[in-house]
């Protein structure tokens, strides 16, 4: 919110359809912004151009030890470990920020979360006890099966109702790497990725293991995005490679996708395929090397989320495009409108 007269309303449920979803374009070239509708994303991409979308399925991350003590899963690491928050008493209906604290968990303390799912805290961290680091006593196919009947979607206050876990994933959802929905992908519909590629473009995929949006602590909130796994195909860094040959353009759908190809670029100095981590955290002194365009969800100036567009678009733009979204009714967050922020997408006659 800026100077208490921007606020642009939250989707508080899934909407029964997926097309009526509202695109707001803005392009950084004409500094101007125009009106759309989803379904119109392939009209706005051209021959040459490549999509490329994470395909990370949304794990069930929230797990209930009892009444006063939540842990949300927040990462996976390469020994089979897995990073944690711990929230207090409450529910989705209460913010992650306005939870009560939850009690201090110790290094050898065992959690028992169903009854066939325990695991031991390995890991405390000594800046913020909030953030430990979990060994699961079950592997491989029965740790999985235990988390989905024990576990339950991240859940948003906002939301008139909890989600369900189907609720969370794309289309074209594939490993389970993700602990929160990677949400621009959520509105692309199978017969519009079709019509993509029948226009020239490409469509291809990253899997990156989408973190956590908030903790509940101010300090941890702080060191967002936490480090984040990814992998990138070798197929894709072609795609990209063939786009660069013929003056395409590569979009990232969503901030997770932007942070697996750019981390990547900025570690080796070029695209490669393969495995990794990253905590890049875009912003305005963030210029991307890889990716054009993005498309992502609307929120509102003063949310993290806010600063990431600020490395593909001037903040000038972005507030009058945005102040035109409260306006004219769009809505913000993970089940709310979309955003195409790409240089030359608008099309003639429906710009502002």
């Amino acid at each position: 919110m800026i100077d208490g007269s921007l606020h642009i309303a939250p989707a508080r449920a899934p909407r029964a359809g997926f097309q009526p979803e509202r695109l707001l374009v803005i392009d950084p070239l004409s500094r101007r912004f125009g009106d759309y509708a989803i379904a119109e994303l392939p009209k706005l991409l051209g021959r040459g151009d490549v999509l490329v979308v994470n395909d990370a399925a949304t794990l069930p991350a929230s797990l209930r030890v009892d009444e006063e003590l939540e842990l949300r899963l927040v990462a996976a690491r390469s020994d089979g470990a897995f990073e944690a928050v711990t929230l207090g008493a409450g529910d989705y209906r209460i913010p992650t920020e306005q939870r009560g604290a939850p009690r201090q968990l110790g290094e050898g303390d065992r959690l028992r979360l169903g009854d066939d799912l325990a695991a031991r805290v390995v890991h405390v961290d000594p800046a913020e006890p909030r953030y430990v680091r979990l060994r699961f006593e079950s592997h491989g196919a029965a740790l999985f099966s235990a988390l989905y009947r024990h576990g339950r979607p991240i859940q948003y206050a906002y939301l008139a109702e909890p989600l369900a876990l189907w609720e969370v994933q794309t289309r074209y959802a594939s490993r389970p790497w993700s602990f929160e929905m990677p949400s621009a992908g959520r509105p692309l519909t199978f017969e519009s990725l079709f019509e993509l590629e029948r226009r020239g473009a490409v469509v291809t995929y990253v899997t990156h293991a989408a973190g956590v949006s908030s903790t509940g602590s101010a300090a941890l909130d702080a060191r967002l995005p936490l480090p984040e796994r990814f992998e990138i195909p070798e197929a894709t860094v072609s795609a990209i490679a063939r786009a660069r040959g013929v003056g395409g353009r590569v979009i990232a759908a969503g901030t997770s996708v932007t942070r697996a190809l750019e981390g990547r670029a900025s570690d080796s100095g070029q695209l490669l395929a393969g495995t990794g981590e990253t905590a890049l955290r875009l912003g305005p002194s963030c210029e991307p090397c890889v990716v054009d365009g993005l498309l992502t969800g609307l929120h509102e100036p003063g949310t993290s989320h806010f600063e990431l567009l600020e490395a593909f678009a001037p903040r000038p733009l972005l507030l009058r495009a945005l102040e035109h979204a409260a306006r004219t009714g769009y809505l913000q967050h993970e089940l709310g409108d979309s955003c195409l922020i790409l240089a030359g997408a608008l099309l003639e006659g429906l710009a502002a």
